[in-house]
Parts: structure tokens; sequence; C-alpha cells
């Protein structure tokens, strides 16, 4: 019974898959084709089997945020907080590991503003800003009073802050390869190696920036060999969506200097880094360890570059899992 239950559910989504690529293909002469399959397969994915459902919260007449959130929450386990960094909207960043991450939380999946469904009209570029309306959306939305945090990349900073803002509420915190607590000089430094400005290389603008933001990104694995045609699908059905806040949003992050005056954290933090990280190398890593200790441990994954989520996902659930669940005190 269960076996035909898995077989319907399968020739379901290739039928509905199929749909979609035949009504894209008559209704999108001109825009994006394959994206919306694959969003929609996303969304069977983290629906049927990651057991998550998307939800949008209004904060005011000016700002939406969209979540992907636990179908059923349960009380006896934590609630995990998890936000994606530049590029795809948060469902797609952690596909790899959305289903195992839901065995053990309550997932809450935001789409930061400008990415995915979320928006605002607010002129606010701040990752403090965007720290605000993910605690509210969790707070107004599903009435989340406590949570732990694992952050990636961008959302490196808008971690931090809601931890640094919200100390009763972030319990822990995991944050992976950002530029947190660097100066401005240390990140421009980083430019000049290749040559390009920050916001060409992070919202590519065709196949070939997009081919030099996943070679430096992910160290396992080659993705540049994907047909042209589908880089082209991905940029005009991603990066090209508020192209402009984006672009803002990193121009804020990059050029500011104030997010190098980062402090020690009230909650546990883990820092977890690949050892090949080519956006922020592991002197920052090791900076950032300095400038939050004393609660604060670091994680390198060997053979990992900036894109854990993609070179190392069972590496990085098994320290987010074993870091969030630790009884306080039970540390050697």
């Amino acid at each position: 019974m269960g076996y035909a239950k898995l077989i319907r559910q399968y020739l379901f989504m290739l039928v509905m898959a199929a749909r979609q690529i035949v009504w894209n293909i008559r209704k999108l002469k001109d825009g994006p084709v394959f994206m919306p399959v694959v969003d929609f397969l996303v969304f069977l994915y983290y629906y049927f089997y990651c057991g998550l459902t998307p939800c949008a919260v209004d904060l005011d007449d000016q700002t939406t945020m969209n979540f992907w959130i636990s179908n059923h929450r349960r009380h006896d386990r934590p609630n995990l907080v998890i936000i994606h960094g530049c590029g795809a909207d948060a469902a797609l960043q952690f596909s790899l590991q959305a289903k195992t991450l839901s065995k053990s939380f309550n997932l809450y999946i935001p789409d930061l503003l400008f990415f995915g469904k979320s928006y605002t009209k607010c002129k606010d570029r701040s990752t403090n800003f965007q720290a605000k309306c993910v605690m509210q959306g969790l707070k107004r939305g599903f009435g989340v009073e406590n949570c732990s945090v694992f952050c990636i990349s961008y959302g490196g900073w808008v971690g931090y802050w809601m931890a640094d803002m919200y100390p009763d509420e972030v319990e822990k915190i995991v944050i992976v390869s950002t530029g947190i607590g660097s100066t401005a000089a240390q990140k421009l430094e980083q430019l000049k190696k290749v040559d390009k400005r920050v916001q060409d290389i992070v919202i590519p603008r065709d196949p070939e920036a997009l081919r030099f933001l996943v070679k430096s990104t992910v160290h396992k694995y080659d993705l540049t060999r994907v047909p042209e045609y589908f880089f082209w699908d991905l940029i005009m059905a991603k990066e090209n969506k508020n192209r402009i806040q984006k672009e803002e949003l990193i121009e804020h992050v990059m050029l500011e200097d104030g997010d190098s005056q980062v402090t020690t954290l009230s909650q546990e933090t883990l820092l977890v880094w690949g050892e090949n990280d080519l956006f922020f190398p592991k002197h920052f890593a090791y900076q950032l360890q300095r400038r939050l200790e004393p609660k604060v441990r670091l994680e390198m994954l060997k053979e990992t570059g900036h894109a854990a989520n993609v070179d190392s996902p069972r590496e990085l659930n098994e320290l987010i899992i074993s870091f969030i669940l630790e009884k306080p005190g039970t540390r050697a």
C-alpha cells in the first residue's frame, strides 16, 4: 500500500511538471521556461517530503515576508530559523538540508526582503531592518517566542543582528561563511583579487558571470557545465527580480564599515567555515571567532567552499543538529 501511494505521488509530480513545461512554453515566449518548473518541483518536495508549507505574513501595509514553515509543529522540538544568502530564494538554497533538519526541528525558513515573494516599499536596506522583519514575521505570523538561528553568507549579517537585538528570543546561533565582523577595507581587498564590482559577482547579469559565481562558491562539484539556456533562465527568473534593490542590499553590507564593530553575543555561537572559501577565507573566520569570544567555537569543513550548503550539506546538518540539541554543560 505504501509503495502504491509513493508511485502515485511520483506520477502526480511528473504529470504536473509536464503540464507546467507546456504551459510555460506556450505562455512565456521571452521569459523563463525551466525555472518555474524547478520551483514547482521544489514546492512539491518541500510540501510532501519535508512537511513544509509556504505562508505570507503582512507586517504592515508596506512589507510582506514569505516563510516556509513546518506543517505540524511539535512542542517537543526546538524552533529553528534558517536564513539564506544571496542568489536564489530560500527553498532552492536549502533543498539539500530541509528534509534532514525537518526531522529534528520546527522549521521557519524566510525569504529575505526582495528574495522570493518577500518585498517592502521601505527604503531601509540595512541587515538590521531585515532582522527586525524576520523576527516580526515569526512573532506576528506564528507566535514564535524563542528559536535558534542557522544563517549563511549574507544571511549571516541578518542572523547576527537577530541574536544581538533579541537576546531573550534567540537561544543559539550557527553562523556559516559570512563577512560579518570584517572592515570595509578587508572586503574591498577581497574584491581587488577578482577586479569586479561586488554587485556584478553576487547578482550576475549573464551566463559567464553566473558561471564565475558558481565556480567561486562551490568547491567539490563542477556545476559550470550546465547549458547556457538554463543559466539564462535562472538569471531571468531569480537574479533579475528586484535587481536594483538587491544591489542596494549588497552595497550596504560590503561597503559599510559598521559591522566591523560586532561584539560578543550572549548566546552560544557556532561558526562553520569551508576551508576552501574564496569569498571569505579562513582568516575571516578566525577574526570573527576572536570578536565573539568566549561563548563561541569554530568548525572547519574540509574540501568545502563558500557554499557549504551545497558542498557539505550532510556534515553541516550534523553540526547544526548536535550543537542546537546539545544540553548546557554536556561538552567535555
